[in-house]
């Protein structure tokens, strides 16, 4: 008898299960003629309403507008299951977040939106895929209005991304704005069908861990950015392979926070498969690793390590300027962002064992601007293999083009040409430390291996 009470207790002590919320069963049609948005967002609903539980996509193909994504729901794809976004621009719902950012004061839109929400994943072994070609870009600052992201998070906490694959997006593929404690874990990402085609964005965010990625993007492979004050803070990016034709891991380009105590580890960059297309950058990319601050933000603890390269134009490219772009907006457009008054900082950098192959001829730069120095960068154990071939006839148009600070301008690793070293060139800087590193050329090359103008060791 006390046995058998025993096992009563015990069950009666153990959780509900969550229940399963299938898509078909709310009128979900696995057939890309048929609209099943409202299907979606009813399972989805229900889920939310009931407490939460599980939104599963059976095996299949579905043609879905936007769909909005609420706390406790866990949106489940089956082996087989595609989510294929609608071509039709009427079938996305333009949103507005109260949260004040570059990209958040006029209306987006998105296939899969969530805003202050808690407690979301989205996971399983099938394919959302935003058919993104569909949009053609109008103006240099439609993205998100007339092309849709594929995801975006934007003020929300505890929300994990794993194992999906991710392809196609109208602009940005994902993007996870001013939320905590985010997981992104085991995905596969494929976007190379229209301009600004990012990978990821992770934007103003803490608590982040970013791993076992693979992504292969025309535009900037994995982003940091901080469109708003808040920084990218307390972020680990390891064990993943990224093929861009821009930047394969970039801190910027949008920096009014910045990004503090941010560790990246075992990266491998490599050129894309897939090159008969490019709508930004370089066929080989135009850097392996990017670290920006050019809208007045702060960036401090940077580690950067164990990091494999194939290509790239000018691998390694750290660059504090003075754009100074704002996030506000005076007007109802981004001709009337409110500047920014004040010349950012870049200290503390870390970068060890980084191996870079078949680069290009342009070499690495760290720059500030006149009284406004990077500080504080160590490189160990750096080993540069490029090009070369630049010859002693071209040095006096490479200083020439060098006479221009580009203070005011958008920052690219490229955005000088060849510079006047074949590995480093160091311009206004202090307290940068070399260590164990090695140039090499396929070609003779004219230039010396380092280059330094206003910098105290």
């Amino acid at each position: 008898m006390f046995y058998k009470l025993c096992i009563l207790l015990a069950l009666t002590a153990l959780p509900a299960t969550a229940a399963d919320y299938d898509i078909v069963s709310y009128g979900a049609v696995a057939d890309t003629t048929v609209l099943s948005t409202t299907a979606i967002q009813q399972a989805i609903d229900a889920c939310a309403e009931a407490g939460g539980g599980r939104v599963t996509v059976p095996a299949g193909n579905y043609k879905t507008g936007s769909i909005v994504l609420r706390s406790n729901v866990h949106l489940y794809l089956e082996l087989g299951a595609t989510l294929y976004g609608s071509t039709r621009l009427e079938d996305y719902r333009p949103m507005k977040s109260g949260y004040v950012s570059l990209r958040t004061q006029t209306n987006t839109i998105q296939l899969i939106y969530a805003d202050s929400v808690s407690n979301v994943t989205i996971s399983g072994q099938g394919t959302i895929d935003g058919r993104g070609r569909a949009f053609p870009k109008l103006s240099w600052n439609d993205e998100g209005i007339t092309r849709p992201h594929l995801l975006r998070f934007i003020q929300s906490q505890d929300i994990t991304v794993s194992g999906i694959t991710l392809r196609n997006s109208g602009c940005w593929m994902q993007h996870y704005l001013a939320c905590d404690r985010l997981r992104i874990n085991d995905i596969k990402v494929h976007n190379r069908n229209n301009y600004n085609n990012d990978a990821l964005d992770i934007d103003g965010c803490h608590e982040v861990t970013v791993t076992n990625v693979i992504a292969d993007s025309d535009d900037d492979g994995i982003t940091l950015k901080s469109t708003s004050p808040r920084l990218c803070e307390n972020i680990r990016i390891a064990n993943c392979v990224v093929s861009s034709h821009c930047n394969a891991v970039k801190l910027g380009t949008e920096t009014n926070g910045g990004f503090r105590n941010i560790s990246i580890a075992g990266i491998v960059v490599k050129p894309s498969y897939d090159q008969h297309e490019k709508f930004f950058g370089q066929w080989i990319g135009s850097s392996a690793i990017s670290l920006e601050i050019v809208d007045g933000g702060t960036m401090e603890n940077i580690s950067v390590s164990d990091v494999i390269v194939e290509g790239t134009e000018s691998p390694i490219f750290i660059r504090l300027g003075n754009r100074g772009r704002g996030y506000k907006l005076a007007g109802n457009d981004f001709e009337s962002l409110i500047p920014i008054d004040h010349v950012g900082t870049i200290r503390g950098i870390r970068l060890n064992n980084i191996h870079i192959r078949k680069a290009g001829t342009m070499g690495c730069s760290i720059t500030g601007l006149p009284g406004h120095p990077v500080e504080d960068v160590s490189l160990t154990n750096i080993t540069l293999h490029q090009k070369g071939g630049i010859q002693k006839a071209d040095l006096a148009a490479i200083d020439q083009a060098l006479e221009d600070e580009k203070e005011c301008e958008y920052p690219e690793a490229t955005m000088w040409g060849n510079l006047p070293a074949r590995g480093f060139y160091v311009r206004h800087a202090r307290g940068v430390r070399f260590h164990e590193v090695t140039v090499e050329t396929d070609q003779p090359d004219a230039r010396p291996d380092f280059v330094t103008l206003d910098v105290e060791l």
